[in-house]
């Protein structure tokens, strides 16, 4: 049996008095319509600021105009696949705006994969071109005989996109162009990213009509079983959530100039819509940060910025909190921060907002949700520990594991449905299926309870709850215990088998205070969890395993060969 569709949806009567229940979404238009109208609304603003440089809208939109000229002139037509292998630097949304105009989908690639990943995302995505920072070329290079698609690689150097005369970069720019290593790609193949831009702006506009459910974007995800596919988002699905979340943090007053603090990496859906989309959209600045985990040069330009809002998630708050030198940072002039990505844990939230001032508004959503299914609302006072409610035109269900919804305040799998659910996984109908309902919601994969007035609050993945004695233990509310310890900097928990009692705890934490035992943590745990929960073994990292966005990669720990007894 499935839930019935039509059933309650309490969180409408928690919505502040300024957020429809539904939006429009006939009027929503594509993220083409979006460019071109916030390029000529607002081209004397400021879009963009990296490297201590600002990039105007008009500059911006001039760029991208060239890239989809150059890129048409090149034979590549709608609906072919474009990837971009950039972190947050000037020339990715220019490459991405001049790929969706040219009516073309762009397919995000990290640039710290190996040649083997590489090779399998451009092979299954079937690319027929690359724009890659010079930094990440050699990894273009190493895969390029497996990747037969792909005709023509643009090569960029950080400074690209901000338009120094001469390519005269600064120090921060000159940093990042030092790591170039060596590469060698075949020069028939082979183009600056200059060179394009110079030729593309003398080149006609592509002659292409892009519609709202044409395919805008690839975006990779490992999904709910570990396989890397595709989520096909198409324009509508992303303007769908750029709406929606423009009503929700009811930013409909385009005078106000927004900066948004840039950190999470573009090709990061995250990011992508709720920094940059959402930005572009309202005339706000994306000021950009290439490389994040550079906390001292982090810290250093938040210090001399001026910004409005911050965008993050769990492990960059946590860092940004014990580097030394946070107090240089004015953060007196947010209006929001918020969070999402991964759970914020609660010693996190508190900290920050001793630090700042400032709440950690706490959402929620996926890859293929493009990506906001729920988020708190915005002018909260105090981290609520939940991940809000479910945002304008869009249902959720908590189901179990007879397809029928579980009782407010058990447990159970999130689904959702709304306008910003993919299309489905790109080639794998398999596993569209597996990921969808009968009655056509998504499921998440995330294991949540929904409170009374409609709250939500993420327990765990399904993937990642360990069962110990046939009981159900959520690494995050471990986690959540471990990490109020004032002696650890940070944790993960994962589950290894166990002769006694199937599995047993493990958990991997990273030491402020080096004096701290195994007994301490222990005993610690035995304070606020119950006995099954406490973690069996205890393993000492100097850091732990991230993705580059900062979710910690529990599969990795899971995969560490760890000794059978607690080591100290």
């Amino acid at each position: 049996m499935i839930q019935d569709s039509r059933a309650p949806r309490p969180w409408l009567a928690a919505y502040p008095a300024a957020v429809p229940h539904e939006i429009d979404t006939d009027t929503l238009g594509t993220l083409v319509d979006l460019f071109e109208t916030s390029t000529k609304a607002f081209s004397e603003r400021t879009a963009l600021i990296c490297f201590g440089s600002p990039v105007s809208y008009a500059a911006l939109g001039a760029t991208a105009r060239a890239v989809a000229a150059w890129l048409a002139a090149r034979g590549l037509a709608k609906g072919d696949r474009v990837a971009i292998m950039m972190p947050n630097v000037p020339a990715y949304p220019a490459a991405m705006f001049g790929v969706l105009a040219a009516g073309c989908t762009v397919v995000n690639v990290n640039p710290l994969y190996t040649p083997r990943e590489l090779a399998a995302q451009i092979s299954d995505s079937g690319a027929r071109a690359l724009v890659v920072l010079e930094n990440f070329a050699h990894t273009v290079a190493a895969a390029l005989s497996k990747m037969p698609s792909l005709e023509h690689v643009v090569v960029a150097a950080p400074g690209d996109g901000l338009g120094l005369k001469g390519h005269l970069l600064t120090l921060a720019s000159r940093h990042l162009k030092k790591a170039v290593k060596p590469y060698a790609l075949p020069p028939e193949r082979t183009i600056r990213f200059e060179s394009v831009v110079k030729e593309g702006r003398s080149l006609p506009a592509p002659k292409v009509s892009v519609a709202p459910d044409d395919l805008a974007f690839l975006q990779y995800t490992g999904g709910t079983t570990g396989i890397a596919k595709g989520a096909m988002l198409s324009h509508r699905n992303i303007m769908a959530n750029v709406v929606q979340s423009q009503v929700w943090f009811e930013a409909n007053d385009t005078e106000i100039r927004r900066t948004m603090v840039t950190a999470l990496p573009l090709y990061h859906i995250f990011a992508l819509t709720c920094c940059f989309f959402f930005f572009m959209r309202v005339g706000g600045t994306c000021l950009l940060i290439p490389n994040p985990r550079d906390f001292d040069g982090f810290i250093k330009t938040l210090s001399k910025a001026h910004f409005t809002h911050f965008a993050g998630v769990n492990t960059l708050f946590n860092a940004l909190v014990n580097h030394p030198k946070i107090g240089t940072v004015d953060f007196s002039k947010i209006d929001y921060v918020v969070a999402g990505g991964m759970a914020v844990q609660k010693s996190v939230a508190t900290r920050w907002k001793e630090i700042t001032g400032h709440p950690i508004v706490e959402g929620y959503g996926l890859s293929e949700t493009s990506p906001v299914v729920c988020v708190n609302p915005y002018r909260l006072k105090e981290w609520s520990g939940t991940i809000g409610f479910p945002l304008s035109s869009t249902e959720v269900s908590v189901r179990g594991a007879d397809g029928m919804p579980a009782p407010l305040g058990e447990p159970g799998e999130l689904c959702v449905r709304g306008p910003q659910v993919m299309r489905g996984y790109w080639k794998r109908p398999d596993e569209t299926a597996r990921a969808t309902t009968a009655d056509g919601f998504f499921r998440t994969g995330d294991v949540a309870v929904m409170t009374p007035d409609g709250q939500l609050r993420i327990v765990d993945r399904m993937k990642d709850m360990i069962i110990v004695s046939g009981f159900n233990v959520y690494p995050n509310e471990v986690e959540d215990v471990l990490a109020s310890h004032p002696g650890i900097l940070e944790c993960a928990v994962v589950g290894a088998p166990s002769k006694e009692t199937g599995e047993c705890v493990v958990a991997h934490v990273v030491l402020r205070d080096k004096g701290v035992t195994t007994e301490t943590i222990r005993l610690h745990a035995r304070e606020q969890l119950t006995a099954y929960k406490v973690p069996r073994r205890i393993v000492f990292h100097e850091t732990l395993p991230k993705t580059n966005v900062g979710k910690v990669l529990r599969r990795m720990l899971r995969d560490e060969p760890t000794p059978p007894d607690a080591t100290a």
